[in-house]
């Protein structure tokens, strides 16, 4: 019997709620789906986000600590690194154009030599996040 799949929505680590939501809806145009109970303006424990196809869920890793530590703990940080989102995007070059009309600093799609061209960035918490599509002959 095959698995019938659906999709997939990862969870992310993120040190600082309020920054991670902001980036994620009011940047890069994610609707929320679901929260936990707000604790204040954009603060909450979790939250689940959509734009098109795409989920990604937000969790602060600090859920049940009154604060977050200060500052943010360097070594786990430095994990996300190692975490990288690839989301299917048919306009690479207006999404580009888009992030930097945001104010984001970002550097030029390139043409990776499989033929995908691809924009990366990172966000607040230092995850990859790679906007892709096949490069046109």
């Amino acid at each position: 019997m095959a698995i019938d799949v659906r999709g997939v929505c990862p969870l992310l680590q993120v040190y600082d709620m309020p920054t991670a939501l902001r980036f994620y809806r009011d940047v890069l145009g994610f609707d929320v789906l679901g929260t936990s109970p707000e604790l204040g303006p954009d603060k909450y424990h979790w939250v689940w986000l959509r734009l098109g196809g795409a989920e990604v869920m937000l969790n602060t890793a600090y859920e049940f600590d009154n604060e977050r530590p200060v500052p943010a703990d360097r070594a786990r940080v430095a994990a996300h690194g190692d975490t990288g989102l690839f989301f299917g995007c048919p306009d690479v070059d207006g999404t580009y154009e888009a992030l930097r009309e945001q104010g984001v600093a970002v550097k030029p799609p390139k043409v990776a030599r499989y033929g995908m061209k691809q924009l990366y960035l990172k966000d607040p918490d230092g995850y990859d996040l790679c906007f892709q599509w096949k490069a046109e002959d």
